[in-house]
């Protein structure tokens, strides 16, 4: 195991009707801002839960963060932070307004142009506190300090200790109003965040290791069940509490990493609009197709571990473990090739010169992928 220093000092309000917690856990002299997306709060109840546990406090509302939130709309609500003196912001939504007012938090304490804390990932030294809501279990970023942020057709990230949340409310009873697709989007999300950190290669890491396979086989247990029985809370409560552990930080300290999949993700959504979560299951069976050598010991400890599979030779051990992932995907009714876009070879190009552009080099968890490395990879999805 490698060496690590691991913190996380986000406090976790869990389980139903939980909402009301917001009301002694934000300090009653603090002026806070409501940041949400396209207004399902309101529809589901969520809203009003907030406005009645709030009603201490003086606080406003922002809407219409994107689904994946753009830099613009971001900076309209730093604006009305500084102009109004907020001092406190609460994300009510899924990860996309969370990582959006992890910006906000950053961007209005930032001395110079935010958009380098994106570009340039200049360093964010303080931040507003904020906390949140999750109604989406998928990113993880309620209790971590990482944010993606779109510009157009490029998804950026940052990473910053002071936009970590203070506190975060998980409600499973808040994500039954979620559709289908969402629901997928976001058990594959965790997955794959889930895999990314333990399908690399071996350190003698097995707390880590035992941590992440009962993510995976939680996941796998629990997502379709919540496709086929919606109204199931305790499977939602599974759900959501493992897209928070996927991402905490935890099962990653002290082993080595591999983000390529989300990278190579990032730009198929920003360039085709595809949904985070089915880029992931496009990508990643095609990474273990293309890494198969580099991942060997940990792709066939996966496939034992997690799908049972210990007869027959390594590479057919390791096909269908890369079959049974590929299967799985399916079964939450995501797409696992560009075919399944209406993508073709015309796609790759594009991606890899995007790649460029955002200087995504030296990926994988031996820092060996660049680019065009990423193009078999994108061969390997057609």
């Amino acid at each position: 195991m490698n060496s690590f220093t691991f913190e996380n000092s986000t406090r976790i309000h869990f389980g139903e009707g939980k909402i009301e917690a917001i009301a002694d856990d934000i300090p009653k002299d603090k002026k806070v801002l409501v940041t949400y997306g396209g207004g399902s709060i309101k529809k589901n109840g969520v809203y009003d839960q907030v406005k009645e546990a709030l009603k201490g406090h003086v606080w406003d509302e922002f809407s219409g963060i994107e689904p994946n939130p753009q830099y613009d709309t971001l900076m309209q609500a730093v604006e009305k932070v500084k102009a109004e003196n907020f001092d406190y912001l609460l994300a009510v939504g899924g990860g996309s307004v969370v990582d959006g007012t992890k910006f906000i938090a950053a961007a209005s304490l930032f001395e110079g142009d935010p958009w380098n804390i994106l570009e340039k990932q200049a360093p964010v030294k303080q931040a507003l506190p904020l906390s949140c809501i999750l109604t989406l279990p998928a990113t993880g970023s309620e209790t971590n300090i990482g944010a993606v942020v779109s510009k157009g057709n490029s998804k950026l990230y940052f990473h910053a200790p002071p936009v970590r949340p203070v506190f975060a409310v998980l409600d499973p009873k808040t994500t039954l109003t979620l559709s289908p697709r969402q629901v997928a989007n976001g058990v594959i999300d965790a997955f794959v965040h889930t895999m990314e950190q333990y399908v690399t290669f071996g350190v003698d890491a097995k707390v880590q290791d035992r941590f992440a396979e009962g993510l995976l086989l939680t996941l796998l247990e629990e997502g379709p069940k919540a496709l086929s029985s919606p109204d199931d809370l305790n499977v939602r409560a599974n759900i959501m509490l493992s897209a928070t552990l996927a991402l905490n930080g935890l099962i990653g300290s002290g082993v080595p990493q591999d983000w390529t999949t989300h990278m190579i993700g990032h730009e198929l959504t920003g360039h085709y609009g595809i949904d985070h979560g089915r880029s992931l299951s496009i990508v990643m069976p095609a990474m273990l197709k293309v890494r198969r050598r580099e991942k060997e010991d940990k792709i066939l400890q996966y496939g034992e571990r997690i799908f049972g599979i210990t007869g027959g030779s390594v590479d057919e051990r390791i096909d269908r473990t890369i079959g049974e992932t590929v299967s799985f995907f399916k079964l939450m009714n995501s797409p696992t090739s560009l075919a399944d876009e209406n993508l073709g070879s015309e796609a790759i190009d594009v991606v890899v010169k995007s790649l460029e552009k955002h200087k995504r080099f030296k990926m994988s968890e031996r820092q060996d992928m660049g680019p065009e490395e990423c193009r078999k990879v994108l061969e390997a999805a057609l």
